[in-house]
């Protein structure tokens, strides 16, 4: 080969080798460089007070039922209300023909009336009879027997009495009245039909409807739960010792007027393991009506120094334990266990595992593993007062511009 050719050659070859000399070198130190530092969003927490309340579903029922009834027997010649009307205790619901009881009235009068008439007499005689057997005009036989009559008559007035106070009675009950105030249901008879004194058939019912009844029923396992907080002090119940309850409605919406747990009960049902709970409500626009179906929301009481943490910021192990990372003071992240109780909205309530104080990672969990170093994510958020400076600047900066170029 040509000594001219074979120098350019030579050159090019001397080039391409330095050239990938140069790059061999370069690469590893790429590789080498640091990695950068993932950022996460964490949320400090906080302890505080914290109502816990439990949502127990339930079912409405009447204050109080009276089953109307008639005590004496007879044709019904009225009814006096209207079905599903309000009544007050004491109004007239049904009139039965008084015909035989006013004539057994007059007659059981008409008896007291003769009764009282013997005892005039023998009252005079027994005191004649006294004076008499002074001076021995009549033997003391007769004087025994005239104070016997005289006790037989006052005993025949007090039955007479009774007879007329029993034929009042029965007169008055051919009225039948209402026993309790409340809304009145369907009518069984109509006028016109035989009744029969005490039948097992009432002729109507009352319900009584404001304050109303809302039964629900809670598990023993947790009403015992409950108890011990109570009793430990972990809970401090409400002032006047009664829970608060409120009242979710069918449709989901709130009822206005909250309640008060009247009592619970004193057994465990053996089947389902429940207790019964009863809370009393005041009703006056009567929009509760019984046999509704409800969800009761019982204030428990208070915890204080309660620990909520968000819910996203908490995952389960294969083990369905709770889990959550931590970012300590030296921005390592820590693998932790808690122990929660239950949610209180969005949140869990934590009894142990995390502090207050402590910042528990919220946001790029999946970035991040135990032991490895990690940073808090800057949070920006736009200032309207700054961005407007900026728009003004940028407008004087046009306005200085456009008038140098005139």
């Amino acid at each position: 080969m040509n000594s001219n050719l074979r120098r350019p050659y030579l050159l090019s070859l001397s080039i391409l080798a330095s050239a990938m000399i140069v790059a061999g070198c370069a690469e590893p130190a790429a590789q080498e460089a640091p990695a950068s530092v993932p950022e996460v969003s964490v949320v400090t927490v906080e302890a505080g007070p914290v109502s816990l309340t439990s949502e127990l579903a339930g079912r409405t029922s009447p204050f109080m039922v009276s089953e109307v009834r008639p005590q004496v027997g007879g044709i019904v010649k009225k009814r006096s209300f209207v079905e599903g009307s309000d009544v007050k205790a004491g109004d007239t619901l049904y009139e039965i023909d008084p015909a035989t009881y006013k004539a057994n009235h007059n007659s059981a009068k008409a008896a007291l009336a003769k009764a009282e008439a013997n005892l005039k007499v023998a009252r005079l005689t027994s005191n004649r009879y006294k004076e008499l057997v002074k001076i021995n005009a009549v033997s003391r036989q007769d004087n025994d027997r005239a104070t016997a009559e005289m006790l037989q008559a006052q005993a025949d007035v007090a039955s007479a009495k009774a007879a007329l106070d029993m034929a009042a009675i029965n007169l008055g009950y051919t009225r039948v009245t209402a026993p309790i105030s409340g809304r009145i249901g369907q009518s069984s008879i109509t006028p016109g039909a035989l009744l029969s004194a005490n039948q097992t058939s009432p002729l109507a019912t009352i319900q009584q409807l404001d304050p109303i009844y809302v039964d629900v029923t809670q598990s023993s396992v947790e009403l015992m739960r409950l108890r011990r907080a109570l009793a430990s002090g972990s809970l401090s119940s409400t002032e006047d010792g009664k829970a608060n309850v409120k009242l979710v409605l069918e449709d989901g919406t709130l009822y206005a007027h909250p309640g008060k747990l009247q009592f619970s009960d004193v057994s465990v049902d053996i089947g389902t393991g429940m207790v019964r709970l009863r809370a009393v409500f005041p009703n006056p626009e009567q929009h509760l009506l019984p046999g509704m179906y409800v969800r009761a929301v019982l204030e428990e009481g208070v915890r204080h120094d309660a620990i909520l943490v968000p819910q996203k910021g908490v995952t389960r192990d294969a083990k369905g334990n709770a889990t959550a990372l931590v970012l300590n003071a030296a921005d390592v992240v820590e693998a932790r266990v808690l122990k929660t109780s239950r949610t209180v909205g969005d949140q869990w309530l934590v009894d142990d595992g995390i502090k207050a104080g402590e910042r528990l990672i919220v946001e790029g969990v999946q970035k991040v593993r135990p032991g490895t170093n990690a940073q808090v994510a800057e949070q920006q958020v736009a200032d309207p007062a700054a961005g407007k400076g900026d728009d003004l600047a940028s407008a004087d900066r046009s306005s200085d511009h456009s008038q140098a170029s005139n």
